[in-house]
């Protein structure tokens, strides 16, 4: 018996290991905006604060690695087809979507560990500390803050369209789109 090559293998749903990045980048994401915009609740400078903060960094950086493992995946495990397929428009749109978010996902974790080595302070990962990307100056780190922050209140709108597109196409379109990612959907897809 011949085998198929990979690229022509029609698959029902994302691999099990893509699903499981995909939902786990979301999870991480969720805790790294919250630790940011909840901080606040305890006065500056408190342990609680600096924690908060802390968090926020690792976490921050842990997506950071995890995109790259999300880019062999996709690399590695053919996405589904999309039943009924969209229009031409349509892929393409979705196409830019996912590498804009790949790209938020990769810059705003360099972007912190610049602010970070710019203050001059450690850029914490569970236990260690990272190199410094640039040398301690205080009027960058305040220019590559606002940068961060702004690239920060993008990325809301960005996660925004990509999950009002995922509900768009389950409830308007009613397409597979969605269903595809769901942790399900690969142990029904291979039914």
């Amino acid at each position: 018996m011949q085998q198929q090559p990979l690229a022509n293998i029609q698959v029902s749903s994302f691999h099990p290991m893509s699903i499981a990045a995909h939902w786990l980048t979301v999870i991480l994401l969720i805790a790294v905006y919250a630790l940011i915009e909840l901080r606040g609740i305890y006065p500056k400078g408190t342990a609680a604060h600096d924690l908060m903060k802390i968090w926020h960094e690792m976490l921050g950086l842990t997506v950071f690695g995890l995109v790259f493992i999300r880019l062999i995946l996709r690399g590695i495990f053919p996405a589904p087809d999309i039943h009924p397929a969209p229009p031409l428009w349509q892929h393409r749109l979705a196409t830019a979507m996912h590498w804009t978010l790949y790209a938020f996902l990769v810059v705003m974790p360099v972007l912190g560990w610049v602010v970070l080595s710019a203050k001059g302070k450690p850029v914490p990962l569970y236990g260690l500390n990272l190199p410094a990307l640039v040398t301690a100056d205080p009027a960058f780190a305040k220019s590559m803050e606002a940068i961060h922050e702004t690239i920060g209140k993008i990325g809301y709108g960005l996660i925004g369209l990509h999950a009002l597109a995922a509900l768009w196409h389950h409830y308007i379109i009613r397409d597979d789109t969605l269903h595809n990612m769901l942790p399900s959907a690969h142990a029904k897809g291979s039914l």
